[in-house]
């Protein structure tokens, strides 16, 4: 199923733009089964003014928990690939978010989801919003998640943008 690659902050030119790696590596994840488990990793990019552009999602490592309904990532490996990457690009490249899977076609994020990003949102050391994305069977989930636990959840952008 294709994604959509490009969201945008509801009534803002505010975009999040998911390049083909992303992309690739939800499609590999997606739950198709019963059998299947959740699947998720982290998402690293580059922020570009309010902008963001997602080039990687990393995939679950040997280390993670994976269930049918429920994903517990451990940080060793997913930490370690992320700082690799900020050293590599001198600092443009950096830890955006998180990704996941759930079972549904069209996902929601669970109490527990949001418990989580609201959680790892209060870490950031830029103190930008957390990227939380939902990887269904037929569509995504984006949004923005606040420290203070404030939401915004992204829509599809399908249409050019009106000048402000």
């Amino acid at each position: 199923m294709p994604h959509v690659a490009t969201w945008v902050v509801p009534g803002t030119q505010q975009l999040v733009y998911l390049r083909e790696q992303p992309l690739e590596v939800f499609k590999r994840y997606i739950q198709k089964g019963i059998n299947s488990n959740e699947a998720g990793g982290i998402l690293l990019g580059h922020v570009r003014g309010e902008h963001l552009e997602i080039i990687e999602a990393t995939e679950p490592s040997f280390w993670d928990r994976r269930f049918r309904f429920l994903f517990e990532r451990m940080p060793y490996f997913h930490h370690k690939l992320a700082m690799k990457r900020w050293k590599e690009s001198k600092g443009l490249v950096r830890y955006v978010g998180e990704w996941h899977t759930h079972p549904q076609n069209y996902p929601a994020p669970s109490s527990i989801d949001l418990t989580e990003w609201q959680i790892l949102a209060a870490d950031r050391r830029d103190a930008r919003p957390l990227l939380a994305l939902i990887v269904g069977c037929k569509g995504l989930h984006v949004e923005y998640m606040f420290s203070t636990g404030k939401r915004c959840i992204l829509a599809p952008f399908d249409a050019p943008i009106e000048p402000a």
